[in-house]
């Protein structure tokens, strides 16, 4: 139990991760000693608490999660198809976007590559694979919708790199921009930084620490692919760094610069290229795609 000298309770709604009570756990692990060292956690001034996410928020994060199932269920069957296919010595191409020409030769039946058992089954594939690309239509005009009706996904959209899809997972899943001291703080909370393991004044960082949201950083990340394919000539800034760097390092920082940005629109408000002004509204040009 708490004594008399420690702390209020936090008045804010928030979680304490499991991982950082177990080191106050003494001993072998048990009800009363869970308890107090939940006890003892919550009165360490420096603990890190998880904030409870409000059930508009909760909602968006689902519809992420069904799309982010489809995607896989997707990735699934044309795997299933172009693996089946390659067995009978029908090889395509790897791209996703072109697995029609696959589906093409399954329902040609005057090919005579595949055999007639196969052909019966693969259409069971191709069936799949067109409900699973209904289904993530749909779920792309929710996302569409939810972002435009809210000003905050409108003006981050306005950075390069970030489409619907990002700016509606970004809104539901980050906290309060104050909760972040700087946009720092925020690309670290995304794990866009190197890991630290430096001791007695020598520092040694290494390549980024995959912890936090993991979903969120591969967004970002495939943001920045398509930012060093479009403007890895117009960005001088950018030339530079991928001259140096090989494309998948640069990527990193260019996904902590775009993390930087929405921190400062979140805060301060404005839309990208007018930074630290409120913006009522995002430009009326403003197209929504969902990327």
């Amino acid at each position: 139990m708490l004594g008399p000298d420690s702390p209020e309770p936090r008045p804010r709604r928030e979680l304490l991760p499991a991982q950082y009570v177990r080191p106050y756990v003494k001993a072998n692990k048990n009800d009363a000693a869970d308890a107090e060292a939940i006890c003892e956690a919550m009165t360490r001034p420096s603990m890190r608490f998880a904030p409870v996410k409000e059930e508009s928020k909760q909602e968006i994060l689902a519809m992420h999660r069904v799309r982010e199932m489809l995607i896989r269920q997707r990735t699934q069957a044309i795997n299933g198809i172009r693996g089946h296919l390659a067995e009978f010595g029908v090889v395509g191409p790897r791209r996703a976007h072109r697995v029609k020409l696959l589906v093409d030769v399954i329902g040609d039946e005057e090919d005579t590559r595949l055999p007639m058992a196969a052909r019966q089954a693969l259409p069971y594939l191709v069936e799949q694979l067109e409900q699973v690309a209904e289904k993530l239509a749909s779920i792309d005009k929710g996302h569409v919708s939810l972002a435009a009706q809210d000003e905050a996904c409108k003006r981050i959209m306005t950075i390069p790199g970030v489409g619907v899809v990002k700016a509606t997972a970004i809104v539901a899943s980050a906290r309060a921009a104050d909760d972040y001291k700087s946009g720092r703080h925020l690309a670290a909370w995304r794990s866009l930084v190197p890991r630290q393991h430096s001791t007695a004044c020598v520092d040694r960082l290494g390549g980024i620490s995959k912890r936090g949201n993991g979903y969120l950083r591969r967004l970002l990340i495939h943001g920045s692919r398509s930012i060093m394919r479009w403007r890895r000539k117009s960005w001088t800034w950018l030339a530079r760094l991928r001259g140096r760097r090989p494309a998948n390092v640069a990527t990193v920082p260019v996904a902590n610069k775009t993390a930087r940005g929405i921190w400062a629109m979140l805060k301060y408000g404005g839309v990208y290229g007018t930074p630290m002004r409120n913006a009522v509204s995002a430009p009326p040009d403003l197209q929504f795609p969902a990327s």
